[in-house]
C-alpha cells in the first residue's frame, strides 16, 4: 500500500479513534491481542488513550485520520527498568509494516527513557507477532508454555531501523 502513514503519540482525544478501530478489528485479531474472545473495548476509550508518556506510552499509526494500528508499553510499578509491550495493528493493515514501524519506535523511546528489559505474552500460533519480536528484538528469549511465549528481551538502545 502506498498510502502515507504517520505514527505519532497516543492523545487524550483519541478515544473515538480508537473506539473505530476496534470496530475493524476481526475477532481473531481481537483473541491474538487480549488472548480472550472480547466483543467491545477491553477497557474505556479513556483508559487506553491515558498515558503520562514515561511510565506509559503508547504510539498509534494514523492513515486519513483514523487510528489503524497501536504499539503501548507499561512499566512495571516494582521495577520501572522493564515495561511490557502489545502491538495491534488493523487486519486490512497487517504484513504491511505497520507493527514493525510502531515497535520499532516504540522500543527506541523505552530505551531513551531508561527501560532495559521489555516483556510480552504472545500465542505461539501469532507467527507474525514472533517473527516481529524474532526481527526486532533478536536477544529476546521466549518461554513457551500453555500456548503462550513468555517473551523477555533486553533492551540497550535504539534498534535500527527496520527496512521496510
Amino acid at each position: 500500500m502506498d498510502i502515507p502513514v504517520d505514527t505519532r503519540p497516543v492523545r487524550p482525544d483519541d478515544g473515538p479513534l480508537f473506539c473505530r478501530l476496534w470496530d475493524r478489528l476481526s475477532p481473531e485479531t481481537v483473541y491474538r491481542r487480549f488472548h480472550a474472545p472480547l466483543h467491545s473495548p477491553p477497557v474505556g476509550a479513556h483508559r487506553l488513550v491515558e498515558v503520562d508518556h514515561d511510565l506509559r506510552e503508547a504510539l498509534v499509526a494514523v492513515v486519513g485520520g483514523e487510528v489503524v494500528g497501536v504499539a503501548r508499553y507499561d512499566r512495571s510499578p516494582a521495577d520501572p527498568g522493564t515495561a511490557d509491550v502489545a502491538v495491534v495493528v488493523e487486519d486490512a493493515w497487517q504484513g504491511v509494516g505497520i507493527g514493525r514501524q510502531l515497535l520499532a519506535e516504540l522500543t527506541g523511546l523505552a530505551a531513551r527513557r531508561g527501560v532495559r528489559t521489555l516483556t510480552a505474552d504472545v500465542q505461539t500460533g501469532n507467527d507474525r507477532m514472533v517473527g516481529l519480536v524474532r526481527r526486532l528484538l533478536p536477544g529476546a528469549l521466549l518461554t513457551p508454555a500453555h500456548g503462550v511465549y513468555a517473551v523477555q528481551s533486553p533492551l540497550t538502545g535504539a534498534p535500527a531501523p527496520a527496512a521496510a
